[in-house]
Order: structure tokens, then C-alpha cells, then sequence
């Protein structure tokens, strides 16, 4: 009876709407909830639980005593599975196989939020290393490099731009945060370094007819998998083998903290609605910090 249950969730979970943006990951989610809720019948059925009106809340705090103690599951692991199994209790009430919520007042573990990884300057400069600036597409990425290493937008961001968002007599870039997570426009200012770097590529390495301003060899505008697969290319050769499409952007804060600039200054740069999603790059300042130390 108890699987039988979960089966019947799945084939609901997994026949809910495609067409919303949720929907891209459905046959994701369904993998990790039968995975997550399997485990969890297996552990009821040890425990002499035949049906879902039967399991107590003291059964489910011994279920999350077992993942930390017996089966020693990292708390991001534990807060996934606990999320799951209280999505299949809201379907049970809503279906009304039992007549109240066990797991109602059940609380995940607390998650720590990982600090970000950054490059360091030595590592930066070897990706400029890299580009063979002798070429139209060399032209373009050293100018892409130069443009979120000084500005610290996101990939979605940059693959967005316009020609008419960058100005160069203002030495400027509007950044509208077309990608939706920021609905801000910024207007960020560029180093001369980075100016002349952009002005050289429109000037001489792209067709002028375009409105993207980050166009690929086929002369559309570049993609975010277009870029990443660039910025791996050049990693690899700089003997860079840890590195994420963020990592420009985690860099260029941390830059800007360690040069003196106030945290609300680099939350405005760049472009997080809250201050808390900036902060965690004091907490990262600090963690470097004491290491050195130690």
C-alpha cells in the first residue's frame, strides 16, 4: 500500500504541465523524489508501517535521526529528502488519505550556504594569456574577458548586450538584466583597458550590420553554452581545471571588497536585490583571511 501511493504521486507529479518553466525539469524531479520516497517507504515498512495513515511524527524524527547518524547523509541531502517527502504529504492531505500532517512541523537541517569559489589574479591573467588576439574571434573574447572581469555581470547578461548598450565615450555598459533575475538596469563603468578592447572588436572583428554585440562565427548572437565552451577552452590551456561561468563574477566582487569598495556599492554593481546575497562575499573575505592567518 505504501509504494503503491508514492507510484500513483509520481504518475501525477510526471503527467503535471510541461508548457510552464517547472516544467523543463519535471522528469528530474520525479527521478529524485521516487529515489527519496522508495528509501523512505523501505524505512516505514522496518518499522511495521503498512499504510500512510499509520506513520506518526515520531516515526519521521527517527527517519531523520537514521539519515544523520546511521546513514551519515550530508544536511543538503537530508533538507532534499525532507523536502520531498513533505511534498508527498501535502498530495496525501490533498487526496485525502490521511486526515492530518505528520510532517507539518518536521524541520530541515540547516543548510550552510557554500561560499562561491573565486580566481585568483594570477589565474585571470593567464585566461587573457590564452587568446590569440591576432584573430576576429580572439578580438571578441579578449573583449568579452575584459567585459565581465571589470564589470562582474553575469554570462546570461553579457550574451545579451547590445551594440547600442555599450558606450565608449562614456566608457559605460548599460546592463538591463534582460535574463529576468535582475530587473534593474545598471549602468557600469569600464576601465580604459577594457574600452579599447571592446572598441577594437566592434571596430575591426565584427560585422557592423548586427545588433547583438557578442555575435559567434555564424554571425548570430553568442549563447551562454556558446561562451562557457569559449572560457573552458582557454581554462584548459591555462591549466585551469576547476572553473564555473560565475566564477568572473565571484572574482570581480571579491576584487572590489579587497580594494576598499562598500558593500551596498558592490551589491549596486552588481545587481542583487538584496544586500544578504552580497554579504557572502565578506563572509568569503573573512575565511581567506583567517587561513592566511593560521
Amino acid at each position: 500500500m505504501l509504494q503503491e501511493v508514492v507510484d500513483e504521486y509520481l504518475a501525477a507529479l510526471s503527467s503535471s504541465s510541461n508548457e510552464d518553466e517547472r516544467g523543463r525539469n519535471n522528469h528530474n524531479t520525479t527521478a529524485a523524489y521516487r529515489n527519496d520516497l522508495t528509501q523512505f517507504c523501505a524505512y516505514l515498512k522496518q518499522q511495521g508501517v503498512e499504510n500512510w495513515p499509520q506513520v506518526t511524527s515520531e516515526q519521521l524524527a527517527g527517519y531523520l535521526l537514521e539519515m544523520r547518524e546511521a546513514q551519515a547523509y550530508r544536511p543538503t541531502t537530508i533538507a532534499r529528502k525532507i523536502a520531498a517527502i513533505k511534498a508527498f504529504f501535502r498530495y496525501l492531505r490533498s487526496q485525502e488519505y490521511i486526515a492530518s500532517d505528520p510532517v507539518e512541523k518536521l524541520e530541515s537541517p540547516h543548510v550552510p550556504k557554500e561560499l562561491p569559489n573565486v580566481l585568483s589574479a594570477e589565474q585571470i591573467s593567464s585566461l587573457f594569456q590564452q587568446v590569440d588576439v591576432a584573430t576576429p574571434s580572439g578580438q571578441r573574447d579578449l573583449a568579452m574577458l575584459y567585459m565581465l572581469s571589470t564589470t562582474g555581470m553575469r554570462v546570461s547578461e553579457l550574451v545579451s548586450l547590445n551594440i547600442g548598450d555599450f558606450d565608449v565615450k562614456q566608457a559605460t555598459v548599460i546592463c538591463p538584466g534582460r535574463s529576468g533575475r535582475s530587473k534593474r538596469e545598471r549602468i557600469l563603468p569600464l576601465p580604459p583597458l577594457a574600452v579599447e578592447s571592446i572598441k577594437h572588436y566592434v571596430e575591426k572583428a565584427r560585422p557592423p550590420e548586427q545588433e547583438a554585440l557578442f555575435l559567434n562565427h555564424h554571425g548570430e548572437r553568442l549563447t551562454r553554452q556558446g561562451f562557457w565552451l569559449i572560457i573552458k577552452g582557454y581554462a584548459r590551456q591555462a591549466g585551469i581545471t576547476n572553473i564555473t561561468p560565475h566564477m568572473l563574477r565571484h572574482s570581480f566582487a571579491m576584487m572590489k571588497l579587497k580594494d576598499g569598495m562598500e558593500l551596498r556599492s558592490v551589491q549596486e554593481l552588481l545587481g542583487h536585490a538584496h544586500i544578504t546575497t552580497t554579504q557572502v562575499y565578506s563572509q568569503l573575505a573573512r575565511s581567506k583571511t583567517t587561513s592566511q592567518i593560521t
